[in-house]
């Protein structure tokens, strides 16, 4: 399944803990606080365990969110690519 997984971390070792923990299933770093990816729905709970026990009591906002796969292919997305290859790019997936 197609998922995203967002998040708003306040603490910067358990930030860059979730961080390595999303590439580790992985995932794709979109930005600094989102990832991408195909994940079945034993690994998304799983992730979120660990991501659950890696918060713990500190502040936090995660999301990992399903995308059915017509409305993935269906995303529309804008690439701004490095300014050596200065284009920008917009494609339908």
């Amino acid at each position: 399944m197609n998922v995203f997984l967002i998040y708003d971390i306040t603490h910067d070792q358990t930030r860059t803990k979730v961080a390595d923990l999303c590439l580790d299933y992985g995932l794709d770093r979109i930005q600094y606080s989102a990832f991408e990816g195909k994940l079945k729905r034993t690994h998304q709970e799983e992730l979120m365990l660990k991501i659950k026990k890696l918060l713990g009591k500190k502040q936090g906002d995660v999301r990992l969110i399903q995308i059915c796969h017509d409305d993935w292919e269906k995303q529309l997305l804008i690439k701004n690519l490095a300014p050596a290859e200065s284009k920008v790019v917009i494609e339908e997936t």
